[in-house]
């Protein structure tokens, strides 16, 4: 503990460093110095406590470590300090964004006015038991069809534009670029960056998808991180990733970490990568392969094409080579002289009808004379109707003073009954006879 000795004199105010902090006045003040040697002798009494939360920064300096721990909940952070002779005795996969807890004790630098927590231990929080929950995790989302093949879309065979999602100036970014182009120079890319682990991978990661998704022109989006150990990776099966990757419209390719790693997000992904660079070649065709592919299917229409025209010609060769059509003129004469004598056929078979109906046709004209009226009426008879146009067949029928309409043979005329000419003759017939 540091001890200041007053060395006040009469009517002046006392030296700063002879002042406690909580003597201090505006006339009688205390030093830095004091004041920062006091802090200090506070908090050494405080004993080491342990604390838990997640890795923000992680700086290494000649052998130490400088770092910042924040809260998991909220947005609180303290300064960490952990000495070289503590390294050894930590896990040494740690670093940003890992869930910890720490054994810390205050610590504050009176020179700088540095206030710090010096760490003693450190140990990643409760992996296996995050681990659990994401087995548990996977089991309800499988139940629930997000990993049936059945609803995976699949992928275009040549993307327009490629939606990436990474951590800014990344490996997985350069490797997807530089694979992708290497495959298709004209490829291209809308890239949203996003932190890749710690607690802003996953609402980032959401936002970045969002923006792509909702993007008409992207036609596959790939999600890429490098390798890391399972704590790094875990914020890539979040449930709330998982869930806005399967309720995307666009399709997705997960490529994260290593062929070992396996988050969520592969299973629900339309299409799962081993890495970053193996995502570059599912998601894009080789043009070197796409030329060959071409050159051969043009070579084999060629030769198809070919042989079509070659067999045809041959089939019109053997054709060409048949009596029928090597010399044509003799079937021709042939066929001239049987439609002559069909046609000659022909004009017998009409003429012959057309006597046949003529001489019919003058028979039943004789029989339809015969039997006409007119010939009747060319005799000399005549034909008498009352006005009612009823025949008169008997005398009684037309009494004296009926008129009557009689035709002849040519016209009639107009007469009025004068009776019955049998009663005048003494009841004989028409002609006088009885």
């Amino acid at each position: 503990m540091t001890t200041f000795e007053p060395e006040s004199i009469a009517g002046e105010a006392p030296p700063a460093d002879s002042v406690a902090p909580r003597d201090s006045t505006a006339e009688a003040p205390t030093s830095v110095a004091r004041l920062n040697g006091t802090i200090r002798d506070f908090v050494s009494r405080w004993n080491t406590v342990w604390v838990e939360g997640e890795i923000t920064s992680w700086n290494v300096r000649a052998g130490a470590v400088f770092a910042r721990l924040k809260d998991t909940q909220s947005d609180a952070t303290i300064s960490i300090r952990i000495w070289s002779s503590v390294r050894g005795r930590i896990p040494s996969d740690l670093g940003i964004g890992d869930h910890v807890v720490a054994a810390v004790k205050a610590d504050y630098f009176v020179k700088a006015g540095d206030f710090s927590f010096t760490v003693s231990a450190m140990k990643h929080v409760g992996l296996g038991d995050q681990l659990e929950r994401l087995e548990k995790l996977r089991a309800d989302l499988r139940r629930e069809g997000l990993f049936d093949p059945a609803r995976k879309r699949p992928l275009p065979f040549l993307p327009h534009v490629i939606g990436l999602i990474t951590g800014e100036k990344s490996d997985a970014e350069k490797d997807v670029h530089r694979n992708s182009e290497l495959r298709w120079p004209q490829v291209r890319f809308r890239t949203e960056y996003a932190a890749v682990q710690g607690d802003r991978c996953v609402p980032e990661t959401l936002a970045a998808l969002a923006k792509l998704d909702a993007d008409p022109d992207v036609d596959v989006i790939i999600i890429a991180r490098g390798g890391g150990d399972p704590q790094t990776l875990l914020g890539f099966s979040d449930e709330r990733l998982v869930r806005a990757v399967a309720a995307a419209s666009t399709p997705i390719v997960s490529a994260i970490g290593h062929e070992n790693d396996h988050p969520l997000l592969d299973d629900v992904a339309d299409m799962r990568a081993s890495t970053p660079t193996d995502a570059a070649k599912r998601v894009v065709p080789d043009v070197g392969e796409q030329r060959a592919l071409i050159a051969q299917l043009r070579s084999r229409a060629t030769t198809r094409l070919s042989q079509r025209i070659a067999h045809d010609i041959a089939q019109l060769d053997q054709l060409r080579s048949r009596p029928v059509l090597r010399s044509p003129e003799p079937i021709i004469e042939q066929r001239a002289q049987e439609i002559f004598l069909l046609s000659a056929r022909s004009r017998d078979a009409l003429t012959r009808a057309i006597e046949g109906g003529g001489r019919r046709t003058a028979e039943l004209r004789a029989s339809l004379r015969a039997l006409s009226p007119a010939a009747t009426l060319a005799r000399g008879y005549a034909i008498a109707q009352r006005a009612d146009g009823t025949i008169v067949r008997d005398s009684a029928d037309a009494p004296a003073g009926t008129a009557v309409t009689v035709t002849v043979e040519r016209g009639s005329f107009r007469a009025t009954s004068e009776g019955d000419l049998t009663a005048e003759a003494g009841g004989g017939d028409v002609d006088g006879r009885r």
